[in-house]
């Protein structure tokens, strides 16, 4: 049954992918809005009937979906059934009938949305303007709040079982949903337009390293590059922009970290699903209302040293977890992994070597760029196009030459034009100083040769 589910999910994300640019989303959306849609004033008057129920009579029938959709059937069967109700077509009827359960029990307006495979992000601004994220590029959709009281009991019934929550004097709250998604939001005053809410979706089925091929998101060559690179113990970092694909290839590429090793991720938000059969997941906590039980990355980071890893993967450095991180790289935990927000692969070690001097470390700057020289091996860029179409734009090998900390390009993305997509992957000949620990790992270098347009 699983396999058939992801087997479902697959299709859908192929069909949507090869429609999009065929097809007008906007009058998709206004057709099947104003076809669906069933009278918003009537669901807001049922969902109230039910609140005084519960009022009544407890949360008794509330706890699992099912009982829930049987009250909401019974609350929505006796409203049609009084003077002056509107006449709902089955449609309209089942319709409102799942719009009440997901009131109740799931994520309210927000609910189709989260059945779409497609959707990666989801972006509330206020009540009014629900924006999507598909395949790289926002589209604005149909779906409202009714107000902002509406919006808030919504957020309140995401997070209240996290033990968080959200009002004036906690105006900011960061969570891991349920099934894996991260949610952030934030309240007025900080927001002049109601409540802010982004929601970046953990997909149902992982990526596979055949579908980066197939997107144009790397090549073959590459792959089996970074497939070798990982098998032969290098540590790397990816680097990139906001939803550039970084956790994505992080997740891919950690498939090839070779089963007896043991495994241990940290992450200030789990977002992470690795394919191996040894991991063990760690998530930094905020404190709580009192400003207390706070565990920060870099503590985590520093335990994890005393459970015994092979490869520590930290989901993103941004603080002073990156020295820890890169001492014990370069102390018997070769192969380990990081990520780091960064426009370039020069900006990205600069950026690690800022990150030292900000977390307080009284060091020369030549002595932490000696040490990110001798500690990384290899620096990968990922970049996110103006067309929506994600890339990784940069594979090179971090060198340190007494003076200077440079990336050599191992291999490169051409773009025929500012801003898109549409360009050429090719290997630039350089050879690797790793290059005999790669052969042994069975890497076969490429000759320096273009791919095609992608």
């Amino acid at each position: 049954m699983a396999l058939a589910r992801e087997g479902t999910i697959r299709d859908a994300l192929r069909a949507s992918w090869s429609a999009r640019s065929g097809l007008d989303a906007r009058t998709r959306r206004t057709e099947k809005a104003r076809r669906l849609a069933p009278p918003r004033r009537l669901r807001q008057q049922l969902f109230e009937r039910i609140l005084r129920e519960i009022e009544s009579e407890g949360l008794e029938g509330l706890r699992e979906p099912v009982a829930a959709r049987s009250r909401a059937r019974r609350v929505l069967g006796r409203a049609l059934e009084e003077r002056g109700a509107p006449q709902l077509s089955p449609v309209e009827r089942d319709r409102l009938e799942a719009e009440l359960v997901a009131e109740l029990t799931g994520l309210g307006p927000l609910e189709p949305l989260f059945a779409d495979p497609t959707v990666s992000d989801v972006l509330v601004n206020g009540p009014g303007e629900v924006w999507v994220d598909r395949f790289g590029r926002l589209e604005r959709t149909e779906v409202r709040f009714d107000d902002e009281s509406h919006l808030r009991r919504l957020l309140q019934r995401m997070i209240s079982s996290h033990g968080r929550h959200l009002d004036e004097a906690s105006p900011m709250v960061d969570v891991r949903l349920a099934d894996g998604s991260r949610l952030h939001a934030l309240l007025p005053p900080l927001c002049a337009t109601g409540p802010i809410v982004s929601i970046r979706r953990s997909r149902a089925v992982p990526l596979r390293l055949d579908e980066l091929f197939a997107n144009g998101t790397l090549t073959p060559a590459m792959g089996d590059f970074l497939a070798a690179a990982v098998r032969s113990g290098l540590n790397m970092v990816v680097s990139g922009g906001a939803a550039s694909g970084k956790t994505t290839l992080l997740n891919v590429i950690s498939c090839f970290i070779p089963e007896h090793e043991r495994v241990i991720t940290i992450e200030e938000t789990a977002e992470l699903r690795l394919d191996h059969p040894h991991v063990l997941g760690l998530e930094a906590r905020l404190p709580n209302v009192e400003a207390r039980g706070e565990v920060t990355v870099r503590s985590l980071v520093r335990n994890t040293l005393r459970m015994r890893p092979d490869r520590l993967i930290v989901g993103e450095v941004r603080g002073p977890e990156v020295f820890d991180m890169l001492q014990a790289m370069n102390s018997g935990h070769e192969g380990s992994l990081t990520t780091v927000h960064a426009n370039s692969p020069e900006d990205a070690l600069r950026r690690l070597e800022n990150l030292v001097l900000l977390g307080g470390f009284e060091l020369p700057s030549r002595a932490i760029r000696e040490l990110l020289g001798a500690t990384l091996h290899v620096v990968v860029q990922t970049s996110r196009f103006a067309d929506g179409a994600r890339r990784v734009t940069s594979i090179g090998e971090v060198r340190w030459s007494g003076e200077e900390l440079t990336s050599a390009e191992l291999f490169r993305f051409e773009t025929e034009r500012t801003g898109s997509g549409i360009g050429r992957h090719r290997a630039t000949g350089v050879r690797p100083r790793f290059h005999d620990r790669l052969v042994r790992a069975g890497w076969r270098p490429v000759a320096p040769e273009e791919e095609p347009l992608r």
